[in-house]
């Protein structure tokens, strides 16, 4: 009797899942969800940002996305109170782990002082890549313009500035390597 009682309860689990990602497509037309996604915590999207997440992805307390850009998450992610800013794009490989940090493809105003009230222009903006089987720690910030490498670690705190190599681990401000990773 104990295994029938285990069956019920994970087919509940996946019935409130399947609901939650029912009523977030609805609730945001440009949200596109993967399949087995489980949202464990709330998804919010904003200034006509689109979406995608991949299979299996996992999403826990708050994830904000904003802005007018496109934002694509890969399969099998954990996303974790991360709020993702986008002018242009975002995309995040998979089996990434995002621990409470942030990703801005912008810089929301121009660095001139005279033009800092002035809409912004394109060079405030470039996209994000982040690849494969990247882990981001609490509280880092990802800045405009920067490629992760594949297996790295950006450190908590982190501000990433420039791009980071394939399986390293970086950390501070600016941004340091203190580990690579041997094959």
């Amino acid at each position: 009797m104990v295994g029938s009682g285990g069956n019920r309860r994970g087919l509940a689990v996946r019935v409130v899942f399947a609901v939650k990602r029912g009523w977030y497509t609805l609730r945001y037309p440009r949200l596109t969800l993967g399949r087995g996604v489980e949202i464990r915590g709330r998804i919010r999207l904003r200034r006509g940002v689109r979406v995608s997440i991949g299979d299996r992805t996992r999403i826990n307390k708050l994830v904000r996305f904003a802005g007018p850009g496109e934002v694509r998450v890969g399969a099998d992610c954990l996303l974790n109170a991360t709020w993702i800013g986008t002018w242009t794009s975002v995309t995040i490989g998979d089996r990434c782990l995002l621990s409470d940090c942030e990703l801005l493809d912008n810089d929301f105003h121009n660095l001139p002082p005279d033009q800092r009230h002035d809409p912004p222009v394109p060079a405030t903006r470039a996209p994000i890549t982040i690849e494969d089987n990247v882990w981001i720690g609490a509280h880092a910030l990802v800045m405009k313009g920067v490629r992760i490498g594949r297996d790295s670690v950006v450190g908590a705190a982190t501000v990433v500035r420039t791009d980071v190599p394939p399986r390293v681990v970086v950390a501070g401000n600016p941004q340091q390597t203190v580990k690579k990773f041997n094959d």
